[in-house]
């Protein structure tokens, strides 16, 4: 796959291309890009996906607070496992947000060779939203596209959105969010030093800095599966998000506990994967009274990964 900005490109094979945010590239987007590459390859066509970088609400809605699901390379490996041939970035700015419909497309156009533009429903393009489903027909027929309408895709009767995700990850519930996304939810990040009280208390957690921009799941502790990026290495884990109410702590942290585990893993990047939530996050009397219920959380991870 080409993943490139859109400046770079230079296509000339005919392709069918959709454009999206496609944070999390969920079930829905999955189902709509594995139509694309289908599609594409029925017709001898490539398949393109235009999407944006930052997100459009950050520059249109600056006091909303955006939450990314997936990081754009991310999104760029979980397309390309889909068979995308092309993720193209457009950098999303002022100047991008004034395009009119047909100044967007010609933009588009200089890059990609469109022969099939595919939209949703609710899809608008340009400068305040001008770039309805009528307006991109018509702008379709004058520079040689068609547009090929997506309808809503469900699953069990539910509209899978990555508003709906963000909203049960919130919750504390992974596992909708995880059947909503086709995966287990993850987080990629750095391990960092900590305050070693895991350590002194007999649970070494690696302390795992995160992008201040992405989803977390509700504070709490959770059962996951941690993976070392650098030797593809998995480990069962017990994970607590959250400010560490025992100790006095402020701002949130994620600290994974892997099982049968013992090695200084500081600078490496692991990849934590979310399957089960334990319960809420608590503030204990005492460090001993903490300590049993690390040890309970353990032993509930453990059984669970074992059965499933």
């Amino acid at each position: 796959m080409h993943f490139a900005e859109l400046a770079s490109v230079q296509y000339k094979t005919p392709t069918l291309l959709t454009i999206g945010k496609f944070d999390g590239v969920h079930q829905a987007h999955q189902h709509i890009l594995r139509r694309l590459v289908e599609r594409a390859r029925q017709l001898d066509c490539h398949s393109a996906v235009l999407t944006f970088d930052p997100h459009p609400d950050e520059i249109l809605r600056p006091e909303r607070e955006i939450r990314y699901l997936t990081t754009i390379n991310e999104r760029a490996a979980l397309m390309q496992d889909l068979g995308i041939d092309l993720l193209a970035v457009l950098p999303f700015n002022q100047a991008t947000s004034q395009l009119s419909p047909k100044a967007f497309l010609q933009l588009l156009l200089n890059h990609v060779p469109v022969r099939e533009l595919w939209i949703g429903p609710d899809f608008k393009l340009g400068h305040r939203g001008a770039g309805t489903m009528p307006v991109l027909q018509n702008l379709g027929q004058e520079l040689g596209f068609t547009i090929e309408p997506i309808p809503y895709w469900t699953l069990d009767d539910e509209i899978v959105s990555s508003t709906a995700i963000r909203s049960c990850l919130a919750a504390g519930d992974v596992q909708t969010a995880n059947h909503y996304l086709g995966r287990p939810f993850s987080l990629q990040g750095i391990v960092v030093p900590g305050d070693q009280r895991g350590r002194k208390i007999g649970f070494p957690t690696a302390n795992v800095q995160i992008a201040s921009n992405h989803m977390l799941p509700a504070d709490g502790v959770y059962v996951c599966n941690v993976q070392l990026l650098d030797d593809r290495r998995s480990f069962g884990a017990v994970t607590n998000i959250g400010v560490r109410p025992t100790f006095g702590v402020l701002g949130r942290a994620v600290e994974a506990h892997l099982f049968d585990f013992n090695e200084d893993i500081y600078g490496r990047s692991l990849r934590v994967s979310f399957l089960q939530h334990i319960r809420g996050e608590q503030k204990f009397a005492g460090i001993e009274q903490l300590v049993a219920q690390i040890g309970r959380d353990a032993q509930f991870a453990r059984e669970w990964l074992e059965q499933h």
